[in-house]
């Protein structure tokens, strides 16, 4: 298995992922606008990158994933004055639905979830340096960023600032140029700012929060497709000019979820809600659904899809059951050990993950080795390491995927982990003991079973790796 290779949508290619900073992964990932409940489009970003997370945590990274709510926008305005209701008890409503199906589809929860009305003054503070270097300027309570006084706009999205036709604004010197304050109107919600009351426009809002949790320069910025332009170029924009740095080393984005030919959009009405799937089918299956699906490219969505997943997903546990039962009644040494086979299956599973997270390709790994293990248990000669190699395999397909967690619970995967730490433990003694030889030895048997040793000083990190064939 190589190293991770990622789409990076800035250079329009694959690259070798290498984070910022050793073993520490920052990313970035534009939430929801709540303005309604979310959507099955929604989630195919936001389960996207759940998968990254918990990927780059199975490698042995540690991850500080920030995503952000968005709570103060023209959308939430104009619904909830419809409504006849107070914009903050509107969006709450919302935050309070998304959540509730985060949690319903167990996504890692992120480690900040900044909402933008409550870093109203990081949006100020940085809008104020982008005036101080020329790149901003105040119209009528309003601030606007130049797009003409940035060379490199369009470096992410490819468009031609020449030929991007932009809205025309009272005050605006050119169409191009995009609100980072709007001075206040009756009926909005306001704060107050060095240019008079007003809000903040949506685009810095991402930008302050993205910085101010995790620096001026950071690995991974995520969201959908449809964010590229004119959201995520207008980031860039700002915050290099504000900055004098590069924003954002890798991005990545992920296509859109269709219905009906059309992109899936509250606007149009063509959406189907999570909280209406969850209805029919249970986490598990949405999640694998998921992940059955390249988060790069638009799909086309066919709901009968969920009954085939369901059945895949019933294949799966029902052979992990089977599993269990054989483990605990298998003998210690009996029978052709096999452990070589399902390693293999791993390793394509791995290597697939490691090709941009190739989830589909992984997937198709993971159910042959599903359809080679129910042969390999009805033939009824087992043996203990086969079975406790299969057993690992399905924890590395529930760690990466999020499938199976509950099941999971039950199985003697936790036991493993224990092992390992507890070799671990004994080889740090040895360390301490100078017994270097011995160590280096459990060390390199370790890395033949595909669990890497890595030392720091006194701490030892574990990560796991296909075996080399």
């Amino acid at each position: 298995m190589g190293a991770l290779r990622i789409y990076n949508t800035l250079t329009g290619r694959k690259e070798e992922f290498k984070p910022i900073e050793e073993g520490v992964v920052r990313i970035y990932v534009c939430g929801p606008t709540v303005y309604d409940h979310c959507h099955l489009g929604h989630f195919k970003t936001f389960v996207f990158f759940d998968f990254l997370v918990r990927y780059l945590r199975f490698k042995g990274y540690r991850v500080e994933y920030v995503m952000n709510i968005t709570d103060v926008d023209d959308k939430i305005i104009a619904r909830a004055s419809q409504e006849g209701v107070d914009i903050k008890e509107y969006a709450e409503r919302y935050i309070r639905s998304f959540l509730e199906d985060m949690r319903a589809l167990r996504l890692v929860r992120p480690t900040h979830m900044p909402r933008a009305t409550e870093h109203i003054e990081d949006m100020i503070r940085l809008i104020r340096r982008l005036i101080e270097k020329g790149y901003a300027y105040v119209s009528d309570g309003n601030v606007y960023f130049s797009v003409e006084k940035f060379r490199d706009y369009g470096k992410l999205s490819k468009v031609d600032k020449e030929k991007v036709v932009g809205e025309a604004g009272e005050g605006k010197r050119s169409p191009l140029d995009f609100a980072l304050w709007k001075a206040w109107k009756p009926g909005e919600p306001w704060w107050d700012s060095p240019w008079g009351r007003g809000r903040p426009g949506w685009h810095i809002e991402c930008s302050a929060m993205s910085m101010k949790y995790l620096g001026e320069t950071f690995d991974i910025h995520g969201g959908g497709s449809d964010l590229i332009f004119p959201h995520h170029e207008n980031e860039i924009a700002q915050s290099e000019a504000a900055t004098g740095k590069q924003f954002v080393r890798y991005w990545m984005h992920v296509g859109t979820l269709n219905l009906r030919q059309e992109k899936m959009s509250k606007s149009i009405g063509n959406v189907i809600l999570i909280k209406e799937v969850l209805k029919r089918y249970p986490p598990d299956v949405v999640r694998l659904y998921y992940f059955s699906i390249h988060y790069r490219r638009p799909q086309e969505l066919d709901m009968s899809v969920f009954d085939e997943v369901s059945r895949m997903y019933e294949r799966i546990r029902r052979t992990y059951r089977a599993l269990l039962e054989e483990y605990r009644g298998a003998p210690e040494d009996e029978g052709a050990r096999r452990v070589d086979e399902v390693m293999g299956f791993l390793s394509e599973f791995l290597e697939a993950m490691d090709d941009d997270l190739n989830t589909p390709r992984a997937l198709s790994a993971f159910m042959r080795f599903v359809r080679w293990l129910n042969e390999y248990l009805e033939g009824g000669r087992v043996d203990k390491r086969t079975l406790a190699a299969a057993i690992y395999f399905y924890d590395v397909f529930r760690e990466v995927s999020g499938v199976l967690e509950e099941e999971g619970a039950a199985g003697p995967s936790g036991v493993l982990r224990e092992l390992i730490d507890l070799i671990v433990e004994v080889r740090g003694r040895l360390r301490e003991r100078k017994m270097y030889d011995l160590s280096d030895y459990i060390r390199e048997r370790l890395r033949e079973l595909g669990i890497i040793l890595e030392d720091r000083g006194r701490e030892t990190r574990v990560r796991f790796e296909a075996p080399a064939s």
